[in-house]
């Protein structure tokens, strides 16, 4: 995929990009693959791959639910899902949790290269990050970061009640939430959508968006050890 299919892309599902967009979008595609020769971020590398696998991948879950406030972005990695968003919603205020420094560092060159306010990146690990900032966010998002039952007890704990917990999966997205049915109703979560992509290499997206419907119990989040040791 190119810039230009993605903009009609975008267009098909009524969300305009402008030039500065574009710019920003090919800025960052580049800074990436640059940044990428010294320090492990993504193995994607191709600049084509990196506009849909990683750019239109992260921008899809905004046409299932509305993305347009804030978002809090559970293990951004190289910035996905919430950068790409914040492009194209300049306006989304955007708080970033990464445990790994040197993804911290590329976060912070890469929303100064891009000009980005309302930005904010912090070097901590979600359950730490709740102990202060519980069920603060309207929107909590990750991509690839945990299988789901792990993934639930990291996100869901710092969303608000009534709030989105969104999770973005790959092609075993719905077995996952299966395997994951108790931790999703312990931690106080309903489904309410999900949306399938199959991408040009025909790779599938499953992205599933859960209501919080009650508080959730505050023993949750654990310790990262005992999450992992003792899924829920």
């Amino acid at each position: 995929m190119n810039l230009l299919e993605l903009k009609l892309k975008c267009k098909e599902h009524g969300l305009k990009i402008n030039e500065k967009q574009l710019e920003q979008f090919d800025k960052y595609a580049k800074f990436l693959v640059e940044y990428n020769k010294n320090v492990n971020l993504t193995a994607i590398t191709k600049y084509e791959e990196i506009i849909e696998k990683h750019f239109y991948d992260s921008i899809l879950p905004s046409f299932m639910i509305d993305i347009d406030n804030e978002i809090c972005d559970v293990g951004a990695g190289a910035g996905f899902p919430s950068i790409p968003l914040k492009i194209v919603y300049p306006n989304l205020k955007v708080v970033i949790l990464e445990p790994l420094k040197k993804r911290c560092v590329f976060l912070e060159k890469l929303v100064a290269l891009l000009e980005l306010d309302n930005v904010q990146i912090k070097n901590v690990r979600a359950e730490d990050y709740a102990k202060d900032y519980r069920e603060s966010y309207s929107l909590v998002t990750a991509r690839a970061v945990a299988n789901m039952s792990m993934l639930a007890e990291l996100c869901i704990p710092l969303v608000k009640k009534n709030g989105i917990f969104l999770a973005m999966k790959g092609a075993n997205g719905e077995k996952e939430e299966e395997d994951a049915s108790n931790a999703l109703r312990i931690l106080k979560v309903k489904r309410e959508k999900i949306e399938i992509v199959t991408l040009s290499d025909n790779s599938t997206r499953v992205n599933i968006a859960y209501r919080k419907v009650e508080h959730t119990p505050k023993k949750y989040p654990r310790m990262f050890a005992k999450i992992k040791k003792q899924p829920l």
